[in-house]
């Protein structure tokens, strides 16, 4: 039987104009993680390189190890709920309206955060930090899904998951100059400088979009581009598959993004090391994700399947990531920071992948997937992160959290060889491809 592959142009917009969304959704990303990781670039000043450390000066915050982890745990359980409800509402609502009220949301707690005067202030914010940032992937993915073709998915999802590089690029340089460490309270004043940021992005993206554009239906999914109409089994597999590959992929990532610089600082690194390192640390991460992205059409090129392509690229940035369990018995050094920079490229490379996989389980679900998966993923992130900050505490190491972190990502990919199956093997990309410019050519003879 034949398929028919929907019409991806909307009236009066060009093929550009989707990319240029996506630099949009790029863009969010970034301002998202910004906010994100404000908290982890100053978390060093506010906690003890260890037992002897001096008192906090006076009116200044300082955080024991236990309590930064709850505030990080607190926030994924905010994340997982906010994930649910803004999954639920980005299927039933138009995402053109949804997506800049979350936005403007968590700039506004984390611009609060600049305020906190102690734990439970903090601990507040980042509450709801991790409520309304949660509907940014479900808005983001709704938003790509409904744009491009199955083929094109992967690229425009790699652009989208590289803006957290770059905000966690930009963000340590953010923090060095207008929060200089010698002075006191300077920490709060990034919180500020990145709560403000987000209603530019609100700006271009209502300038940039109607609201009628991302209504109606999506296009399709890589089951309709390929003939292959999922079974009730096969799909309560993949979605088995999605949950393993998502919360392992995830709790290797929020390792290092909410604890790299305090072991860094534990090694001994000052902080203009750091904030050195951690440019570099993020900036390999956005070239595996935009690498990724490249990889997958480069063997589409080649005529392979759509499933083997990210099986295969899946799998080699994972064995990067695996890198983590050398690292973790090295002492500070050159070959420690070049493999952390070899994880950080692998733990981010995987991602497109996991987005295109979720995006071909549903075309009319897409947002309540989405949320379903973070909030399983946040809800396990909440007990990594107490795990974590336990294990610190007690044994005064990262050495163990380091080779779990190490090992998930493979883990992962075991999961999708065993769950996910074969995929179509008569079905190259290449077809997908060609199917989408035919589909575009017709369009810009109607238009």
């Amino acid at each position: 039987m034949s398929v028919v592959i929907p019409d991806l142009r909307l009236p009066g917009r060009s093929r550009a104009w989707k990319w240029w969304v996506c630099g949009l959704l790029l863009l969010a990303t970034m301002v998202n993680y910004m906010d994100r990781l404000t908290l982890n670039m100053v978390a060093p000043r506010l906690l003890p390189r260890d037992a002897n450390a001096e008192p906090a000066p006076p009116g200044e915050m300082r955080l024991t190890f236990v309590e930064y982890g709850d505030i990080e745990a607190g926030f994924a359980v905010a994340f997982a709920v906010g994930a649910l409800l803004v999954g639920w509402l980005a299927d039933r609502a138009n995402v053109y309206w949804v997506y800049p009220a979350v936005l403007l949301a968590w700039s506004a707690a984390g611009f609060a955060a600049g305020f906190a005067q102690g734990f439970y202030w903090l601990f507040a914010c980042r509450l709801l930090l991790g409520l309304a940032e949660a509907g940014h992937w479900p808005c983001a993915l709704r938003t790509t899904q409904h744009l491009l073709a199955p083929a094109e998915r992967t690229m425009g999802n790699s652009l989208l998951q590289s803006g957290a590089s770059i905000g966690a690029i930009i963000i340590p340089v953010v923090v060095y100059y207008t929060a200089p460490e010698s002075v006191v309270g300077s920490w709060r004043k990034p919180f500020l400088v990145v709560g403000g940021c987000g209603m530019a992005w609100v700006i271009l993206w209502l300038i940039s979009l109607r609201p009628g554009d991302l209504r109606g239906a999506a296009g399709a999914t890589a089951f309709q581009a390929d003939k292959l109409p999922p079974s009730a089994w096969l799909t309560a597999r993949r979605l088995l598959a999605l949950v393993i590959l998502v919360v392992a992929i995830n709790a290797t990532w929020h390792f290092f993004r909410a604890w790299m610089l305090v072991l860094l600082k534990q090694l001994g690194y000052d902080e203009g090391q750091r904030t050195l390192f951690t440019s570099a640390y993020y900036i390999s991460t956005d070239l595996g994700a935009l690498s990724a992205g490249l990889a997958t059409l480069l063997l589409a090129r080649l005529g392979f399947t759509v499933h083997f392509n990210r099986m295969v690229v899946f799998f080699a940035y994972a064995l990067l990531a695996a890198l983590a369990v050398w690292a973790a018995f090295l002492p500070a050094g050159a070959l420690l920071l070049t493999l952390l920079l070899l994880v950080g490229f692998g733990s981010l490379g995987v991602f497109p992948a996991y987005y295109s996989f979720s995006q071909d389980l549903t075309v009319k679900h897409q947002g309540t997937l989405t949320g379903l998966l973070s909030f399983v993923c946040w809800i396990a992130l909440a007990g990594w992160q107490e795990m974590i900050a336990h294990l610190r505490e007690n044994t005064n190491s990262f050495t163990l959290c380091m080779v779990l972190a190490g090992t998930f990502p493979l883990i992962a990919f075991v999961a999708l060889l065993a769950l996910w199956g074969p995929g179509d093997p008569s079905a190259p990309v290449s077809r997908d491809a060609k199917r989408s410019m035919l589909v575009s050519r017709s369009a810009s003879r109607r238009g």
